[in-house]
């Protein structure tokens, strides 16, 4: 398996999930290959205040308006995508098989390859188109992964809420993690 994991941003809330997993990849000596949305790198400053030259050495950002960028390609070899956190809006793109930008496309071409397509929509409620389009994701061979953390590791402070839902991203890729501690029985 490469270890290169495209990660998309975009600007739902909940950038504190993309940067914990970009950390965690980089401790694991992972490549990721970045596309941030316009809003999504917005959002990602304004509510970590990180700014994209704070990112770990591991981090290869790709324009989101650049179409000629290997990820727009098949055979560019990677582990697959996550977009964490995904916005109604670019899940919605990805649902119809939309690809004028970087992130849209990369998710077409991750499905075509029959790679793993993780989508973590943080928005609520969900409306019925909300719902249509994660369905229709989820049929082409997406997994949708609310950000919705377990309380069964009982956790402390929010770190670990967002380290849950990490980790779990993690698991659907096949990369070992220590993020959360794993339900064990009572």
């Amino acid at each position: 398996m490469e270890k290169r994991l495209i990660v998309g941003v975009t600007g739902a809330s909940g950038s504190i999930y993309a940067t914990t997993l970009m950390n965690a990849l980089a401790l694991m000596d992972w490549q990721v290959e970045l596309i941030m949305s316009v809003t999504g790198e917005k959002v990602l400053a304004y509510e970590t205040g990180i700014e994209r030259s704070a990112f770990p050495e591991n981090v290869h950002i790709h324009e989101n308006d650049n179409l000629f960028s290997s990820l727009a390609s098949g055979s560019y070899r990677t582990a697959g995508m996550v977009v964490i956190p995904c916005s109604m809006n670019t899940l919605g793109l990805m649902a119809t098989g939309t690809g004028d930008h970087l992130l849209a496309r990369a998710a077409q071409v991750t499905l075509k390859e029959r790679c793993p397509l993780v989508v973590v929509p943080r928005e609520m409620p969900f409306n019925i188109i909300h719902l249509e389009n994660m369905l229709r994701l989820a049929r082409a061979g997406a997994t949708i992964m609310s950000a919705s953390p377990g309380f069964y590791h009982q956790p402390k402070e929010m770190q670990d809420l967002v380290n849950h839902v990490v980790g779990k991203v993690l698991d659907q890729f096949g990369i070992e993690n220590t993020l959360f501690k794993r339900w064990s029985g009572v």
